[in-house]
């Protein structure tokens, strides 16, 4: 039996559907982990969480490192010193490392979908530092024929625009192409920004399988 795609076009997020991202193995076992527990506190407004979001907009890292140590400093000779502040740079330094694998079976389905005729691409909130890292660390990324990442473009997931943006760019009929993100919210705006387009919620590479694939 030959497979065949059911759409032509699939769009795939990274993390958490093609990429296992961890970003607290970077640091983990080089800082002490109640700096680690401070520094990622899901409780902290302008913790690791808020940052990792404005850096997927477009912000530097030093950028980052200056905002988060003004809003932690407890005096203006610390801002650069704090066990956290340094955490944090040495997450910078160590990024990389946060990449820990793909999400299992996703490396063959994209093999099969690129071996099916079906073209590949990748829309990501994330930066263009790590999309750069991930496809050099792992060669089945390689079927990806452009990403368009958020930190680029200064907008980022569920803007109806990247969607919009994404479709353009890669020059697709979204009548034939399907959008796959582990989010449901992201995967309803993208079938909602642009006519025709499919949004599928990612829970497992085997399911997708079945969504993405048919045996003729």
């Amino acid at each position: 039996m030959a497979l065949h795609g059911v759409y032509d076009n699939v769009i795939f997020d990274f993390c958490d559907v093609l990429l296992d991202w961890q970003p607290r193995a970077a640091v983990e076992g080089v800082c002490a982990p109640d700096v680690l527990d401070r520094l990622f506190d899901y409780d902290d407004p302008y913790g690791f969480w808020h940052y990792d979001e404005l850096s997927d907009l477009g912000w530097s890292e030093e950028r980052i490192l200056a905002d988060y140590a003004a809003h932690h400093a407890v005096s203006d000779s610390a801002l650069t010193s704090t066990p956290e502040v340094q955490a944090f740079r040495t997450y910078f330094e160590r990024q990389r490392l946060a990449l820990v694998g793909m999400i299992p079976g996703m490396d063959a389905l994209l093999q099969e979908l690129n071996a099916a005729g079906v073209q590949c691409w990748g829309l990501t909130n994330f930066t263009v530092k790590y999309v750069d890292a991930a496809r050099e660390l792992f060669a089945p990324l390689g079927v990806l024929r452009d990403v368009v990442v958020s930190s680029a473009e200064r907008i980022h997931k569920p803007d109806p625009e990247i969607y919009r943006r994404a479709v353009s760019r890669f020059d697709i009929d979204p009548s034939h192409a399907a959008f796959v993100d582990d989010k449901q919210r992201n995967a309803d705006a993208a079938a909602a920004a642009v006519p025709g387009l499919t949004g599928i919620q990612f829970t497992g590479a085997s399911a997708l399988r079945s969504a993405l694939l048919r045996e003729d």
